[in-house]
């Protein structure tokens, strides 16, 4: 269970409730300003990653080999969008446990990464081979 969805409103009520036995209605006004301008950052920060992602078309990443790098686990997607800088390919079926989005750059290589409980569970880099060169037949004739 993901327990930050409880504790959060908990502390931001207790917050709330601390500002009032201490301040009166002005510690009350500033504790929610300052929930409120927490919110507000975290929703800019979401409308900016998006509007961004919407620039790009849907999977596609400069260096899938950088984006492997730079992947951790327990990224969010949120994270993982901001650093593609794209909405990525989903795989799995809408709504279904564990999503599975993928990332493909100019050279076919791609990063599949799968999200359990909307945090990166595991990823695979996935780079295509190459053809080995072929020698010529014949030597060039002289």
């Amino acid at each position: 269970m993901n327990f930050s969805r409880i504790l959060v409103p908990i502390a931001g009520a207790a917050l709330v409730a601390f500002a009032w036995r201490s301040y009166g209605w002005a510690g009350v006004a500033l504790a929610v300003g300052g929930i409120v301008m927490w919110m507000l950052l975290h929703f800019t920060r979401l409308t900016q990653v998006l509007k961004r992602a919407s620039k790009r078309p849907i999977g596609y990443v400069d260096s899938a080999v950088m984006l492997n790098a730079r992947l951790k686990p327990g990224l969010t997607l949120l994270h993982v969008i901001g650093l593609t800088r794209a909405l990525g390919e989903q795989l799995s079926d809408k709504d279904a446990q564990p999503e599975i989005y993928r990332w493909t750059d100019g050279s076919a290589s791609h990063v599949t990464c799968e999200f359990a409980a909307g945090r990166l569970a595991k990823w695979d880099l996935h780079r295509p081979t190459e053809a080995p060169a072929q020698a010529p037949a014949e030597p060039p004739a002289a």
